[in-house]
């Protein structure tokens, strides 16, 4: 009989933890508790780095038959794989930025296509790949575009080409896109992938669309997360109304 009134008085596991927490001065220090919360914090933050550069690889990229099949074959072979230096781009050098803040917001995008894809609505055929590839060229030339080719300059900037050994008409077309303010996608949409038909035309409305809708005098990078916030405003729209 007293043990089942000991038993009864006595608190449970859970509340007695939750309680340890709440008024943890009478069992831990608040050294112990700091020391503790930082180990907690390192592994927390390691655990997320290792996440994000988990999916941050070309392996990781290509898991997915929709970009091996239709997108990685293109790749193969390209200037950016395989060339005279012997330095080689893989697709995250390309498509996702090395700063932290807009690889954030890059994730958040790459996370629609992956729900596109467990919901069974994804570009899984080549015809449907090729049906969209207007549309999907565009989203990234207008990345691209909104800053000033981000991307490409962890590699090729201007400031660092000695124009003197390039060839002439590259040198030339480098030297003019340097002095009228052009960004690399101006000249270089389809380097590691195929063009779809009108795809000049497309870009045009792109950029024209980017100039009449960045606030005067905001810097490319600000007009770059507005797009990426408003994309993803859309895709919540969309996926509330499925």
């Amino acid at each position: 009989m007293a043990d089942k009134i000991d038993q009864a008085a006595r608190p449970g596991l859970i509340r007695r933890f939750w309680k340890t927490i709440v008024s943890p001065s009478a069992v831990l220090s608040l050294g112990v508790l700091t020391i503790g919360g930082f180990v907690v914090g390192v592994f927390f933050w390691g655990g997320f780095h290792w996440a994000l550069e988990a999916t941050n690889t070309e392996k990781f990229c290509i898991s997915c038959h929709e970009m091996r099949d239709n997108v990685f074959a293109e790749y193969e072979g390209s200037v950016h794989q395989s060339n005279g230096s012997g330095v080689c781009a893989t697709c995250p050098d390309c498509h996702v930025p090395k700063a932290w803040g807009p690889k954030l917001v890059r994730k958040m995008q790459a996370s629609m296509e992956l729900y596109y894809h467990f919901i069974g609505r994804s570009i899984d055929t080549p015809e449907k790949f090729a049906a969209r590839r207007l549309d999907l060229a565009s989203n990234v030339w207008r990345t691209m575009k909104s800053t000033d080719s981000r991307e490409c300059r962890n590699c090729h900037n201007f400031d660092f080409m000695d124009f003197t050994i390039q060839q002439t008409r590259a040198s030339v077309e480098h030297q003019a896109g340097l002095d009228t303010g052009k960004t690399c996608i101006d000249c270089h949409q389809g380097i590691a992938h195929d063009l779809p038909a009108g795809y000049l035309e497309r870009y045009r409305e792109v950029s024209g669309a980017l100039a009449a809708a960045a606030p005067h005098g905001a810097a490319p990078q600000t007009a770059s997360v507005l797009a990426s916030l408003g994309e993803i405003y859309a895709f919540l729209a969309r996926a509330e109304a499925n």
